[in-house]
């Protein structure tokens, strides 16, 4: 087990709220334990940033400094959020809300929107694309396929930038974007665009966004009631915030700050729908006081994986690449990267098939291993490909397994089994979960051994093939579980979209890898004019396209194999080059193999320097107090003034304690008080121990305090320092000292 996997499918609930902590790396355990906001977390790919947000919810809850249901987590995806849920109901949390941006609001918009406006919300639109059409013809503007997907983008990308169709054409030049039209035209469509959602009482899910922001904004009565539900926030995947979700946190925080965010600005990806990584790197700014804890540590990927990821970065430019974090592999070593050059497409993919076939003969089975494109259209190839060489795939972006009707029959003939129990002959002979599992889809037409070929058939059989796998581990890991436990789970898993895993090779697009790994993953087609695709001309469209490929890159587990053909079709003229993301990097191509453009980041923690004096007093937070060795939660009173366990290892400068002591006890003769007035034994121990090298850094030993910080903190800094203390210990500051000593 590393510090960023569990050790099961199905862990056991962690005992008591030390127990949740167990296994985390120190930056990890510093994540979960920094309950005060605000938090920020930079998250490099493979850190275990998901591990450790769940980790620092459940540790609260089980703590009993969060109250569950006062916890909103957000992320972008209802795959993302729904693993979040599983992980939080297996760390003894459940009851948080765990939702992406889109799911909160519409929740809300949906409860208060009778108070707020009245009747019914009007109905939501499944899909753009045929109202867009509409408008456009309204507009005697035809739009052929290719036009309205990215018409409908625009139109995206307006709404969640907060820009209205007038404003659209000044908008797309300020942003530098390339519009695939005349933006006067766009302009148009979008305008008649929210005119015919108007008439026809419909919104889409941007409007979601937009209209909860404006109640929250209009109506504070509403604003505080969701304010008083929720206390604390926290932010996956922080980096792909737009503009209008960042409103509508801010709404949801108000003059609070109660938030934990994370992110990573090295895998900003989706500036193309108004995504923004300002406010992750600006997070600083925003809070000077936050705590910073960067993750670097990749339980992910092998060193040889994470060097050429490392490699790819040192070479960006812009804002993002001064911040982008040097990540440093916790895996054992394994083979290089593979850099293949074919003759043309269909060689490529010939060629990829025929080492993922060698790969699933050699033991690595087919779910972990991945192709990976720039663009969808680059799939059909690969399918073909692994189709003949009999390599079963699945699609990634394809329907969702929970909605497959396949598993809904099954789901239905398994809650049948389990009602009926013993009175259902198709359980009949069976023994064991897994059994029953068996008997019940073998009506249903699954067999021990896969059908030959692939398509519909095959798709199927792998679907329920699912289904077994996942009662085979759930019965190990619960040995007296039911059939109707199964089922129990399966209705879980369906709410949360946490799907079991469908052995077959995994083809994506490298935006829909985001968030997955494979022990394998084939990199493919990284043609110029591919990666970085054609259309990107900016500075910044290019570096985001080499963050693209860096996202591709660390979805690898152990296996990594990059690829390019030089021509199209078998025959044409070979006028392709591999993308220049790959120059220095690949063997022969030439170049520094790290030339970086900033100093990358390494890991720790980032105390927040003080904030300015707000305009009012900040509500003093409840944190637990913790060993800063073992990191153990404390209670014992005098442990917590030693900031340590009593039997953890002591760090104590002997010589400065004793130099402390003769001080303190200069002080006391001169003030006439005993010598605990000025500061305990157990203090000054903890001074001696952490050799504070500021005001700020001593201000936080337990037994400091804010008066005897004013009064002794100047001496006890020079002590620390090696130098002697100033005169005025035993002189002009001991003038009525008797009467103004903390008592």
């Amino acid at each position: 087990m590393t510090a960023a996997t569990d050790a099961t499918l199905f862990p056991q609930v962690p005992a008591t709220a030390d127990a949740v902590l167990d296994g985390l790396d120190p930056e990890q355990r510093e994540v979960a334990t920094a309950l005060q906001g605000p938090v920020c977390v930079l998250a490099g790919a493979g850190t275990g940033k998901t591990r450790a947000i769940t980790h620092r919810i459940a540790y609260g809850v089980r703590a009993g400094i969060l109250q569950p249901a006062s916890v909103l987590a957000v992320t972008f995806t209802a795959r993302a959020a729904g693993e979040m849920r599983g992980r939080l109901r297996q760390l003894g949390a459940a009851g948080v809300q765990a939702r992406t941006f889109h799911s909160a609001a519409l929740r809300q918009l949906q409860f208060f929107w009778p108070r707020a406006v009245g009747g019914e919300l009007p109905r939501l639109l499944d899909r753009k694309g045929p109202l867009v059409a509409e408008a456009a013809a309204r507009c005697r503007l035809k739009l052929d396929r290719n036009e309205l997907r990215d018409v409908t983008g625009e139109i995206e990308w307006s709404k969640v930038t907060q820009t209205v169709p007038a404003d659209y054409p000044a908008a797309v030049v300020k942003a530098g974007r390339e519009a695939p039209r005349d933006p006067a035209e766009i302009g148009q469509i979008y305008a008649t665009y929210e005119q015919l959602k108007r008439d026809r009482g419909t919104i889409d899910f941007e409007d979601v966004l937009l209209l909860t922001v404006g109640v929250l904004q209009d109506r504070h009565d509403i604003a505080e009631q969701v304010r008083a539900q929720y206390q604390h926030f926290v932010v996956d995947e922080y980096q792909d915030v737009s503009p209008l979700q960042q409103r509508l946190l801010d709404l949801w925080l108000g003059d609070r700050d109660t938030l934990c965010v994370v992110g990573d600005a090295s895998q900003t990806i989706y500036s193309f729908t108004g995504a923004t990584p300002d406010h992750l790197l600006d997070f600083r700014v925003r809070h000077p006081h936050a705590t910073v804890v960067k993750l670097v540590r990749d339980y992910r990927s092998t060193p040889q994986v994470v060097h050429l990821a490392n490699g790819l970065l040192s070479r960006a430019r812009g804002r993002a690449a001064e911040h982008r974090l040097e990540l440093v592999s916790q895996r054992e070593p394994d083979g290089e990267p593979a850099f293949t050059e074919y003759a043309d497409e269909p060689a490529e993919a010939e060629g990829t098939a025929r080492r993922i076939r060698d790969l699933i003969a050699a033991g690595i089975p087919a779910s972990e291993i991945a192709v990976l494109f720039r663009i969808n259209a680059q799939s059909e190839v690969y399918e073909q490909a692994l189709a003949d060489a009999g390599v079963p795939y699945q699609l990634r972006g394809a329907e969702r397994f929970f909605e497959r009707p396949e598993v809904r029959e099954a789901g239905v003939k398994l809650r049948g089994a389990a009602r009926f129990g013993g009175n259902d002959t198709l359980l009949d002979g069976a023994a064991g979960l897994p059994s029953e599992v068996r008997a019940v889809l073998s009506d249903m037409g699954w067999t021990d051994q896969p059908p030959a070929g692939s398509g519909a058939v095959r798709d199927r059989w792998e679907s329920l093939a699912a289904l077994v796998r996942l009662a085979e581990d759930f019965a190990r890991a619960r040995p007296t579980a039911t059939l109707a436990d199964l089922v129990a789970e399966l209705d879980e898993r369906a709410g949360a979209q946490h799907a079991p895993t469908v052995e077959g090779v995994t083809l994506a697009s490298l935006h829909a890898a985001k968030g997955l790994e494979w022990d394998a993953v084939f990199l493919v087609g990284l043609t110029e004019g591919m990666v970085p695709i054609h259309h990107a001309r900016t500075d910044e469209q290019v570096e985001e396209e080499r963050r693209l490929l860096y996202v591709g890159i660390t979805r690898a587990r152990r296996r990594l194999t990059l690829s390019w053909s030089l021509a199209r079709s078998p025959g044409g003229r070979p006028s392709r080059s591999a993308s220049r993301f790959l120059d220095g990097l690949r063997p022969g191509s030439g170049g520094s193999r790290y030339r970086a453009a900033g100093g990358p980041s390494a890991g720790g923690v980032e105390r927040g320097r003080a904030a300015a004096v707000p305009d009012r007093p900040r509500r003093a937070h409840r944190s637990p107090a913790r060993c800063r060795v073992c990191n153990r939660t404390l209670t014992d009173p005098g442990e917590m003034k030693l900031m340590r366990c009593e039997d953890c290892p002591s760090e104590l400068d002997e010589g400065l304690y004793e130099r402390l002591r003769d001080w303190r006890s200069a002080q006391a003769a001169v003030t006439r008080q005993p010598a605990y007035c000025v500061f305990t034994d157990k203090t000054l121990m903890a001074i001696a121990e952490t050799v504070p090298a500021s005001a700020e850094e001593l201000a936080v030993i337990p037994g400091v305090g804010r008066r005897k910080l004013d009064r002794f903190g100047t001496d006890v800094l020079a002590i620390c320092a090696g130098e002697e203390p100033g005169e005025g210990a035993a002189g002009g500051r001991a003038e009525g000292a008797e009467n103004s000593l903390e008592k």
